[in-house]
């Protein structure tokens, strides 16, 4: 007689077996998901500069595209929606300068890696 026919006459029948595996498997589920402890700064070396302000200036092109769209549901007043859409355009003058001389510095460091273009705007390539 195997474990399954053990715990069958142990338990005492086969919905007090179902019961008790439902919990043996519930427990060793819990006990995976919280015994794992990820730290931040595991995944933090995995992103670099170059990726954060690629992130940066495809969420300011968001941004910039949805300020458009309310502008025009009437959202904003002409005057309000001028000082935003320059404040945005400005920032990402900013990201997109840093992005050039972040990139130039990567080229530095690794003359003979062909250099892939990140599309603008989030976009897939």
């Amino acid at each position: 007689m195997g474990l399954p026919g053990m715990l069958w006459i142990f338990a005492g029948g086969a919905d007090t077996a179902v019961l008790l595996a439902c919990l043996a498997l519930a427990a060793a589920t819990m006990l995976f998901v919280f015994w794992v402890h990820y730290e931040p700064a595991d995944f933090a070396r995995l992103r670099s500069r170059l990726d954060e302000l690629m992130d940066r200036r495809d969420t300011i092109y968001d941004n910039l595209r949805d300020l458009k769209f309310e502008h025009r549901a009437g959202k904003y007043a002409p005057k309000d929606y001028e000082e935003m859409k320059a404040a945005m355009e400005n920032e990402a003058a900013l990201v997109l300068s840093e992005l050039d001389q972040e990139s130039a510095r990567e080229v530095a460091r690794n003359p003979g890696t062909p250099r892939k273009r990140a599309p603008a705007g989030g976009g897939e390539a």
